[in-house]
């Protein structure tokens, strides 16, 4: 049995350098890649990824061009006009070097329709059965199909919602929230999930059919 790879992606949403750091150092991934503007962290911190990925027409030119030289350093550079967007790419890599869990860094910021995108994006991993996440200082998201255990003791923030990512998600059950439901389905068009919190040890979302978003969070300071 090979090595269990834990990979982080940094792509091109608001970069939160202090948090990047404190997160990479905590989680001790196995695999870097970094998606066109996300190289910028790496350049700001003097760190080189395993793999670069994009068009790379949203980097500087200076750090573009110290990281194109780079020997030792796998390249994947499309042209601009493609179908899928950088964090895609970058994400597809992941998922085809067998990574056995995928972090997004940076994958949060102005863009609404990037972070949309980069949400459904998730399902890639979703259905190889991957554990996948975005990730930021006051948010962890992923997406659930099936029955999903979460610690007191590790959650990410305060709050947990759920939110159907298909037209609707069957057979919701939570166990150890505050609000629990029973054999419920949940609709597209409500926001009956929101901010929901943890009162036991231990809590569990069931569910029979469809995919919910799981979004852990907590306020900013």
């Amino acid at each position: 049995m090979g090595k269990f790879m834990k990979t982080a992606i940094v792509t091109g949403g608001t970069p939160d350098y202090k948090f990047i750091d404190s997160y990479m150092e905590k989680e001790r991934f196995d695999l870097l890649i970094a998606a066109d503007s996300g190289l910028e962290y790496f350049f700001q911190k003097e760190k080189t990824p395993d793999i670069i990925v994009g068009d790379f027409d949203s980097v500087t030119e200076r750090t573009r061009d110290c990281f194109l030289q780079k020997k030792d350093l796998e390249i994947r550079r499309f042209d601009p006009h493609k179908d899928y967007t950088d964090t895609e790419l970058a994400f597809r890599t992941a998922i085809e070097k067998k990574s056995d869990e995928i972090h997004l860094l940076a994958a949060t910021g102005t863009r609404l329709d990037h972070m949309l995108g980069t949400v459904r994006m998730l399902g890639l991993a979703l259905e190889q059965g991957i554990p996948a996440c975005i990730v930021d200082a006051c948010n962890r998201l992923r997406l659930i199909n099936s029955k999903t255990t979460l610690h007191k003791q590790t959650q990410y923030g305060k709050y947990v919602s759920l939110i159907p990512l298909t037209d609707e998600a069957s057979g919701i059950t939570l166990h150890g929230f505050e609000y629990p439901l029973s054999d419920f389905t949940m609709k597209g068009f409500q926001a009956l999930g929101i901010s929901n919190e943890i009162t036991e040890e231990e809590a569990t979302v069931e569910l029979k059919s469809g995919i919910l978003i799981l979004v852990e969070a907590k306020d900013g300071e």
